[in-house]
């Protein structure tokens, strides 16, 4: 089964109900989180992963214009917090710019770090698929995914969606199955917050 992805970008001082929620799911949810930076943030991490929720952590691959050893010691220092693997975000989609993303995907399994996901956001290069890591093939709102045909897409990628209205929610999920894809699918302009399929579960019924 293909997970459903949340990424959780707010600090849990910042937004401590959208953290609360979360840990409410269990394992229910896959959450990505931003890098490490304080004792409260690595509480709230810890707090996430008792919980059973798999927590990835957030590495910007800057479509592998930076420079390698920054992008490698982004990943390892996942290595010393209580998550399963890495969201490499901002992925190129050029098979010429594949090294930097193979070899950040090695280091991170190396280092313990199993569960590795691919952003490019769209369709990627095929030879993408030969690093076995799941690859997320669309970002973006729910207009946007109603227009695209799905073309590059696979079964078992992700998709994330954005600005669903409420009423539309169902739909939007039925079209993601139907793609036979993971993700997210949220009401929510952008990634602050939960969205109301989570919120409901905490706050009680949202109608859908």
């Amino acid at each position: 089964m293909t997970p459903t992805v949340l990424p959780l970008y707010a600090h849990p001082a910042a937004d401590p109900a959208a953290w609360r929620a979360v840990a409410t799911a269990g394992d229910r949810l896959t959450v990505v989180v931003q890098p490490p930076g304080d004792p409260e943030h690595a509480e709230g991490v810890a707090t996430l992963a008792a919980a059973g929720v798999t927590v990835l952590g957030y590495v910007d691959a800057r479509y592998a214009t930076g420079a390698l050893p920054d992008l490698l010691d982004d990943v390892t220092r996942w290595a010393w917090q209580p998550v399963r693997g890495v969201w490499l975000d901002h992925c190129p989609t050029s098979p010429f710019s594949l090294g930097p993303v193979a070899l950040a995907t090695r280091v991170a399994r190396r280092a313990g770090l199993g569960h590795v996901v691919l952003n490019p956001g769209v369709p990627t290069d095929p030879l993408y698929r030969e690093l076995g890591a799941p690859v997320c093939t669309f970002e973006g709102s729910w207009r946007d995914y109603r227009r695209w045909s799905g073309d590059g897409s696979r079964r078992g990628d992700l998709h994330l969606v954005h600005s669903v209205p409420v009423e539309e929610l169902a739909a939007a999920r039925d079209l993601m199955a139907r793609r036979e894809a993971g993700g997210l699918v949220t009401d929510l302009p952008g990634y602050a917050g939960v969205p109301a399929w989570l919120r409901c579960e905490v706050d009680g019924p949202v109608r859908t």
